[in-house]
């Protein structure tokens, strides 16, 4: 059994990933915290609204320098393939619920949650693209 921990590459992408993702739950809390308490207008308003964004870049980048030191081309494309089926489950729900909004009136989807349902439908169909290889 692949131990993942072992791989160098793999240990960097958990390293990266994890920061990237406690600086995005630091910057999320702190928006959420502050804009109902004190109302930040300008410059700060942006600032405090971006910083959450500006952390889900670092994860795409680090989903980038993973794929580019992973040495096992298998690890690669498992990891590609089930990528790309997230992104067509979320472009399809996407698509879906647009249609939904205009033509029956249904509440907007909330852009800031594309993101973890692409990640959600990754984590869906991870397990499946490995089980095609056993």
């Amino acid at each position: 059994m692949n131990q993942p921990f072992k791989n160098l590459a793999m240990r960097r992408y958990l390293y990266r990933f994890l920061a990237s993702i406690a600086f995005y739950t630091v910057f999320l809390v702190a928006a959420v915290w502050a804009f109902p308490r004190y109302h930040p207008t300008g410059f700060l308003a942006y600032v405090l609204a971006i910083l959450p964004a500006l952390a889900i870049v670092a994860v795409i980048v680090v989903v980038g320098l993973y794929l580019t030191e992973e040495k096992d081309e298998f690890q690669r494309t498992v990891l590609i393939q089930t990528m790309l089926c997230g992104m067509g489950a979320t472009m399809a729900v996407c698509t879906g619920w647009g249609f939904l909004e205009l033509f029956i009136g249904i509440p907007a989807l909330k852009l800031y949650l594309i993101f973890p349902m692409f990640w959600a439908f990754v984590g869906f169909f991870t397990p499946m693209m490995q089980s095609r290889y056993r």
